[in-house]
Order: structure tokens, then sequence, then C-alpha cells
């Protein structure tokens, strides 16, 4: 049995408090420490007993969620996951809260139906897990250790996927991207797609995230980026100049009809314990598109992707990974490396090069 993971909640709200301790106590490599009503408060905990993790409210009185991060950051950077009632309203804050060195974002879960609290706790409990591994500040901290598997079943893309029919496209003039990340990946994927110029390649991007964030996203980069960058919609075309992001809580598949790309955007189960999943987008894309395609592989924790990664390179697409120097969590990447999937490992900021230099040989 490994070290647990010892986490920190900081909400307002008692009900919220009592809940996400009895989410998070359920997973035996998760430890809540203990729990505070405001930043303050908070403080002094950390002052007498620093944890693994802090799970941290938006607005709270006193003192708001996003200062605090920003103070903690700048004093004794710890990982911290945001918890909030997710709206369109405030996705920008949640955005700034990434910015000012949030490892991820997790929606508070809902009191009421069993199916979507075990859902939703299930994806609380993986982001805990994976903050713990994070490295803050460029400071790697020691990984905790798993001591059992998740209860949970894990499907694979199976479950989305239709039979394969053997008939991937042959080798064309035009290149699709398709790109997996999850922790780490919102400021990894703006750094990335900052430095491709207007006539880049048609990118498809699966990010682990929460329903209602994507489209906040999606709008931030288009505001900073040559590309053109939205939030996918069912039947989007994959167009030179142009990036799709896979709508939260929704499964992204590449489809093609003729030589024309298109997402087909679903809902579906959880695959690889997520919606959207790496592994939907990559092992559709390596059906769809065959040698046309390039995978890429970013920060991330689990092995979401890996599977789907393999497939389209032994259908033929040039595939790479973030390497662990700059990954946040080497999670995915290592996976994906592992099962002999990856053609190049590269550092963050040539991930754009790469991608420019296989479009070149199209």
């Amino acid at each position: 049995m490994g070290k647990k993971v010892r986490v920190l909640i900081i909400d307002d709200s008692a009900s919220v408090r009592q809940t996400l301790t009895a989410v998070l106590q359920q997973d035996p490599d998760i430890e809540v420490m203990g729990s505070a009503s405001d930043p303050f408060m908070a403080a002094r905990k950390i002052a007498e007993d620093i944890p693994d993790v802090i799970t941290l409210d938006v607005e709270m009185p006193r003192m708001d969620g996003i200062t605090f991060l920003r103070k903690l950051m700048a004093q004794h950077p710890i990982p911290v996951v945001m918890c909030s009632s997710l709206t369109e309203a405030g996705s920008e804050t949640l955005l700034q809260a990434l910015e000012a060195g949030a490892v991820d974002i997790i929606l508070k879960p809902k009191i009421g139906a069993a199916d979507h609290l075990a859902e939703s706790g299930m994806r609380i409990c993986e982001v805990v897990k994976s903050a713990a591994q994070a490295r803050v500040s460029g400071v790697r901290r020691p990984a905790a250790q798993a001591g059992s598997s998740n209860p949970n079943a894990k499907l694979t893309a199976d479950a989305m996927l239709p039979p394969p029919t053997g008939r991937a496209m042959a080798k064309t003039t035009e290149m699709v991207v398709c790109v997996g990340a999850s922790t780490g990946g919102t400021e990894a994927l703006r750094e990335m797609l900052e430095a491709l110029p207007a006539n880049a390649p048609g990118i498809v991007i699966v990010q682990h995230m929460p329903e209602k964030f994507t489209a906040a996203f999606a709008k931030r980069l288009n505001s900073l980026c040559e590309v053109e960058v939205k939030e996918a919609v069912d039947g989007d075309p994959v167009l030179r100049g142009h990036v799709l992001i896979a709508p939260g809580d929704q499964h992204m598949l590449l489809e093609r009809q003729g030589a024309r790309y298109y997402v087909s955007v679903k809902t579906g189960p959880l695959v690889s314990r997520h919606r959207p999943s790496v592994d939907v987008l990559f092992r559709s894309a390596a059906r769809a598109a065959g040698g046309n395609a390039m995978g890429i592989i970013m920060t991330g924790m689990g092995d979401d992707g890996a599977r789907g990664m393999e497939e389209m390179k032994q259908a033929g697409a040039f595939t790479v990974a973030q390497d662990e120097a700059t990954s946040i969590v080497f999670g995915m990447p290592k996976e994906a490396i592992a099962r002999g999937g990856v053609d190049r490992v590269v550092p963050l900021d040539q991930i754009a090069r790469e991608i420019l230099m296989a479009q070149s040989r199209f």
C-alpha cells in the first residue's frame, strides 16, 4: 500500500464539504486531512500540516478563491484543484485560475441521483490523484502510489466506435492532426497553438475538461492564436487553419466522406474513465484517416490515448509525445511510449515545429 494522497477541502458550503469528503474518502488512495470554510482558516491549517492537494472553491467570503490561489502559489506552491458550480459566466474566472497555477477543475458533485454522484465522484478522485503528481512552479512533487485499482470498470473506445471497415483513406495532400491532453493541457495547448501559422493543418483536440468549460477555453485560444479555434459541433468540417475542441462531457470522433474530414460529436459512456476520451478520437482517426493523420499526446495522468495512438501508428500515422521534462504529469505520454505507439518524443516548445515539418511532407 502506497502513501495516500492527503487532501484539504476549502469551501464555504458545509454541505459541499461533507459531500466532497464522502466522495473522496471512498477512494482507498485518498485521505481527507481536513476542511476549511474560508481561505483564512485554510491558511492556519496549512501552517500546521501541509496537504498534498487542495480543492478550492471560487466564490467565498473574506477572500475569493483566485486571490487565495495567487497568494498560495507565490508563497507555498501546492497542487490546487478548483471546485466550482460551473456556468458559462464563470468559465472565464476558472480560466484565470488555470493561468494562476491551478492544476485542474472539477464540478461540485450534485447531491441526488446515485449514478450521477458515482460518475462525478470517479472523475473527482481521478483529478485529485492526478494533481498529487503534478509539477507546481517547476517543482516535482512525489507521486502518490496507488494501492488498489479503481473498482469501476474501464470501458474502451469500442463502446463508441463502429466496427472497423479496413478502408482507411489512401495518403492524400491534406493531413489532419489529432491531439489528446489532460492535466496541465490547457496551458500546454495554448503554447503549442500560439506557435502555429494561420495555414496550419486542420487540428482536432480532446482535452479532459468539464462541460460548459470548453466554449470559453476555445474562445480564449481563438483570441490568442493565428489559427481559428472553436468548440466542435457535430458535423463540423476539419479545415486547414482551423482547430476543433471536443465539447466537455461529449465524445468526438473523426469521420470522412470521400476526401472530406469532419467530426462527429456524440454522447455515450465514459471511455477510459473520460468523456471526451482521447482513445475515442485517436482510434476513430486510425480508421478514418490512416497515414493522413498525425497523433500528438500531451501532458496528463492515466493511459487514455495510449491504445489509440498505437492504432494510429499501425495505420501509418506519424505520432509524437510530449517529453517528461515539460509535462505537468507524464502519465499519458509515458503509457503511449510504453506501448510502442510513439515515433518521436519532444519538448512542448518543439511540437508545433513537428506539425509543420509533417505538413511539409504532404
